[in-house]
């Protein structure tokens, strides 16, 4: 006999509406499985085998997060496939800073209504972040919360646990003033400062969803909802042939609270502003609500999802490993002698 509560679904809730989310997840999910999965989705635990070949002294990472009030740019949109990429890129890209491999992730979807088209299609944007990074989608939650969400609307978090070896953790003491620091470019506003954008774009104008040749012909809103860009591959390919001596995800707070985040005490970053790539939408941000440059770079990522800082010898290797890796990495600036943080010329 199958689950079945008519009272419950007199009070907003359907239970079969969540076995019908995850058969339709199903099919995502069988993307990003891993050598190490032995568990199906839909049991009360995710379980995965550690495989410590070659790792001699293994840590397990982890990260969480969310993907914040982007989340209302794809309820206004109606598309809900990119923001899985962003909550599991947010993970993902943390862990990796420290030289952790991700290993699996595991989502949460709370809702004011389950649909489970919609939240299937949720669950495949996780599944393309999951693949991206290498790591598997071993289970997951969806709550259906009515009363407390509004139908239309959903939240949505997750998890990363990633292993790296202790010998080889990224260590930030070992940076000295004259190392370079590499940028990986971003994809736009990543999953940051959305109170912000909120405040400054008026999104139920017209211009919001309309082209704009500025952004190749993407509308402003589009241009916010692309996703997080992942950095695993790439990041860890580096690390594999060189030592990576400090990595920055550059998250809220932007270039003044991350940045400084992957220093030792007493070594600050050197920036070449006429080195940066910055995309237009964050002149667009800034124009239209009229902010200040210094706080622009401390919101946003301002074109630049990472960066690395490598002794000046490694730089040029570096640099050719990301590109190789699809990578349009950059010399941002180096590492001096200061307790300022981070130094720019605005």
């Amino acid at each position: 006999m199958k689950s079945q509560s008519d009272s419950y679904a007199a009070a907003g809730v359907d239970i079969t509406a969540g076995y019908r989310a995850v058969e339709l997840m199903k099919q995502y999910v069988a993307r990003t499985v891993t050598p190490g999965v032995v568990s199906d989705v839909g049991g009360f635990g995710g379980l995965f085998e550690l495989d410590l070949t070659g790792i001699k002294r293994p840590v397990l990472v982890s990260g969480t997060d969310g993907v914040g009030t982007k989340l209302k740019l794809a309820f206004l949109l109606d598309k809900h496939d990119t923001v899985g990429i962003d909550c599991v890129a947010m993970c993902v890209n943390d862990v990796v800073c420290c030289g952790a491999k991700p290993l699996f992730f595991l989502d949460y979807i709370a809702c004011g209504k389950n649909v489970p088209e919609k939240i299937a299609s949720i669950v495949s944007g996780v599944a393309e972040g999951c693949v991206q990074s290498g790591a598997a989608l071993i289970g997951g939650e969806t709550a259906e919360m009515p009363g407390f969400y509004p139908e239309g609307e959903y939240d949505l978090a997750g998890f990363t646990v990633g292993v790296a070896d202790r010998e080889k953790i990224v260590d930030k003491s070992r940076i000295v003033p004259g190392d370079v620091i590499i940028a990986l470019p971003s994809s736009g506003v990543h999953s940051n400062g959305f109170s912000l954008v909120r405040k400054v774009f008026n999104l139920e104008s017209p211009e919001f969803t309309a082209p704009c040749e500025e952004l190749g012909g993407l509308s402003i809103g589009e241009k916010l909802l692309t996703p997080t860009r992942i950095y695993v591959r790439p990041v860890l390919s580096v690390m594999e042939k060189l030592t990576v001596k400090g990595v920055a995800h550059i998250t809220g707070g932007g270039f003044y609270e991350n940045i400084p985040r992957s220093l030792p005490e007493g070594i600050a970053a050197r920036i070449d502003t006429g080195a940066l790539q910055i995309p237009p939408i964050f002149d667009m941000i800034r124009k239209a609500g009229s902010i200040p440059v210094r706080d622009m770079f401390n919101t946003f990522n301002m074109g630049v999802g990472m960066t690395l800082t490598v002794d000046k010898n490694d730089a040029d290797t570096a640099l050719a490993i990301l590109r190789d890796n699809g990578e349009k990495a950059y010399i941002l600036g180096e590492t001096v002698s200061s307790d300022s943080g981070v130094i720019m010329d605005l």
